[in-house]
């Protein structure tokens, strides 16, 4: 096959893989507002969806306790609501999981068909002492790919999973920004959670695929912040 037949096959690829996901084309575009629904508003979602929301994007938060969720989306003001999880689930384009990972089985089974198609940001982590079994599971599967299996039609990328909550609520004000690592398979989703990413105060940089994920844990080899070069060392280092 000659160059030129490939290119064109290349670009007929992209052409169909956007037509097959149409929000991705306009979404990753600066300045474009999304629709994002948080599924788990605790401290990281609340965080990043309070970033998200003062950055223009429309953020309906839900958790198993709407009270607080409406307490959070009313103190925050413009651009943010609050609802159940299949609620948040239909509104967003984008959908933000963050849940202790013994939740993610019923995440999964609740939300189903809603999470079809749609570019999920996870920033759960499996905890052995915490999640029991299931966390035990994910740990040695990795966190991506046991993600990927209990949220299944979703187009997943793990980010914020090893950077303290409080750390992200300082990041959008500081002058140079940190790295935050990433993880995942799909391009256009990886582009749509490389621009909440940067939304949020932070440099995306993709360390690897969904398997890869299982390296983006609290005390794993990318805690902490770090500048995206030394990121990119690691991941190296790793492959």
């Amino acid at each position: 096959m000659n160059v030129r037949r490939r290119r064109l096959l290349g670009t007929a690829a992209a052409g169909l893989a956007f037509a097959a996901f149409p929000f991705a084309a306009s979404a990753a575009q600066p300045g474009a507002r999304m629709k994002i629904g948080v599924i788990g508003s605790g401290q990281v979602g609340g965080t990043l969806g309070e970033a998200w929301a003062r950055a223009g994007h429309e953020v309906m938060f839900s958790s198993l306790d709407l009270d607080h969720d409406k307490a959070l989306a009313a103190r925050i003001g413009a651009n943010a609501r609050a609802g159940t999880p299949r609620e948040a689930a239909k509104f967003g384009d984008v959908l933000l999981v963050s849940v202790p990972y013994h939740a993610m089985p019923a995440v999964g089974k609740n939300l189903g068909a809603l999470l079809e198609g749609k570019a999920v940001i996870d920033t759960s982590n499996p905890i052995a002492g915490r999640d029991g079994e299931i966390g035990a599971w994910a740990a040695e599967k990795g966190a991506g790919l046991a993600s990927a299996e209990l949220l299944p039609g979703a187009r997943i990328v793990r980010a914020f999973n090893a950077v303290g909550y409080a750390r992200m609520r300082e990041a959008a004000s500081r002058k140079e920004r940190a790295g935050m690592p990433i993880a995942g398979d799909d391009r256009q989703a990886i582009a749509i959670a490389s621009r909440l990413v940067r939304d949020a105060g932070y440099e995306p940089v993709l360390v690897g695929d969904l398997a890869f994920g299982r390296h983006l844990v609290p005390r794993g080899p990318f805690s902490g912040e770090r500048p995206p070069a030394e990121i990119r060392k690691i991941a190296e280092t790793l492959k």
